[in-house]
C-alpha cells in the first residue's frame, strides 16, 4: 500500500516586544504550539531559544532545531529551511519581536510555503504597527506601511514631504520607522520638514511598561521633549 507522508504546517509564531511578561500579550494558542514544536525559522537563536523559554520554561531546549533567517542568510537555504515541513513535521516562524513576515525576514518563507502548498497558520499576536495605528487617532480606514526611510539627508527630507503630500491627497495616514539609535535625528528631521498643522503619532515601546504613545500637531511636538533613542519606535504621520 502507496501511503504518502502528510505535509506538515508552517506556523506563524509572535513574540513579545521586550521584557514583558509573555502572558501579558501573548494567547494560550501560542503556548499550546510552541510546546507541541521542535523544528523554528528565526531571525536570531539566541533571542528565539529565549522566547521560547519565557513562554514554556519546561520546553527542552537540547530537543529545538533552530535555522537562522536574517539578512546575511544565503536564500540558497530556504528550500533546505522548510524541508521538515515536506517531511511532515510542522515548524514555527518566529520573528526577533513581534509578528513574523511583517517588516521582517520572515515573509520569503511564507511565500515559498504558499508556493510549495504548505498550509500557512498565523498566531494572534502584538505588532506594533497596528497597536500604533489603533492608539494614534489618525484614518484607521485607509493607512500604508512604508518601512525604513532613506538614510541620506536630503533624500530622506524628500520622503517625508512626499508622504505628507500622499497623506494629504489620500486622506492616508503614513506609517513608517528607523532603526533605534537613529530615532532622535530622524524626530529631528521630521519637525524640520513637516507642516506646523501636520499630525504626527510616536509610539515607543510598545507593550513594555515604558509605553510612550502620543499624537500632537507638529508645532506642539516642537515644543514637546521626548528621547527616543534606542527605543523601538513607530512613526504615523497625517495631514488634513
Amino acid at each position: 500500500m502507496n501511503t504518502k507522508t502528510p505535509i506538515g504546517k508552517l506556523y506563524l509564531i509572535p513574540t513579545t516586544m521586550g521584557e514583558s511578561d509573555p502572558m501579558d500579550v501573548l494567547p494560550q494558542t501560542v503556548k499550546r504550539t510552541i510546546e507541541l514544536i521542535d523544528y523554528y525559522i528565526v531571525e536570531n537563536e539566541k533571542t528565539a531559544r529565549k522566547s521560547i523559554k519565557a513562554v514554556l520554561p519546561e520546553k527542552k531546549q537540547s530537543e529545538l532545531i533552530l535555522f537562522a533567517l536574517n539578512k546575511h542568510t544565503d536564500a540558497r537555504e530556504h528550500l533546505s529551511f522548510i524541508q521538515p515541513l515536506l517531511e511532515g513535521k510542522n515548524v514555527g516562524l518566529m520573528s526577533e519581536a513581534g509578528c513574523p513576515g511583517v517588516a521582517d525576514p520572515g515573509a520569503v518563507i511564507v511565500k515559498l510555503a504558499h508556493e510549495k502548498g504548505i498550509q500557512v497558520i498565523p498566531l494572534v499576536g502584538p505588532s506594533s504597527i497596528l497597536l500604533a495605528m489603533m492608539a494614534s487617532g489618525m484614518n484607521g480606514q485607509s493607512f500604508t506601511f512604508n518601512g525604513y526611510l532613506p538614510i541620506d539627508k536630503s533624500e530622506k527630507k524628500s520622503a517625508i514631504k512626499n508622504l505628507e503630500k500622499l497623506s494629504f491627497d489620500k486622506n492616508q495616514s503614513q506609517i513608517f520607522i528607523e532603526t533605534p539609535y537613529r530615532n532622535n535625528k530622524l524626530l529631528e528631521d521630521i519637525l524640520q520638514t513637516l507642516h506646523p498643522n501636520t499630525h504626527l503619532c510616536i509610539a515607543a515601546d510598545i507593550t513594555l511598561p515604558t509605553e510612550y504613545i502620543k499624537t500632537l500637531r507638529v508645532s506642539d511636538w516642537k515644543k514637546t521633549k521626548v528621547d527616543l533613542h534606542n527605543r523601538p519606535t513607530i512613526f504615523i504621520i497625517h495631514k488634513m
